[in-house]
């Protein structure tokens, strides 16, 4: 009985390798060994970066919205603090979106969380 090698999957699965390796470098990107080591780290890197974007947004969020509530005379954590009394539900990213782009209107924000901080 003549030996089964399945040659015509395993080519396609190498081909689909080395093409998901175009644009590596060097051999990375040419050979099959180096290729499937480079795609491993690859993907490994990349699932831990997308982890890693959110922390770091959620940190420069942090920071914007510290600045502009500092330049106004509050700092972050008691701003924040302020809100949650306010009953105001607005994200870190929407306030650190309004900090930058919009600052009159994040004045208003500013100015009912510390009213609604005072009243209760």
């Amino acid at each position: 009985m003549a030996r089964v090698t399945n040659a015509p999957q395993s080519r396609k699965r190498r081909k689909r390798l080395l093409r998901d390796a175009r644009g590596f470098r060097g051999r990375r990107s040419k050979l099959f060994r180096y290729a499937k080591d480079a795609l491993y780290k690859a993907r490994y890197w990349s699932y831990r970066d997308r982890k890693n974007r959110k922390r770091e947004f959620r940190a420069l969020w942090i920071q914007r919205i510290n600045a502009a509530c500092r330049k106004r005379g509050m700092t972050y954590s008691r701003f924040m603090e302020a809100l949650r009394k306010a009953g105001i539900g607005v994200n870190r990213k929407m306030l650190a979106e309004l900090a930058v782009r919009s600052q009159e209107d994040f004045d208003q924000i500013f100015k009912l969380a510390k009213e609604g901080n005072l009243a209760s």
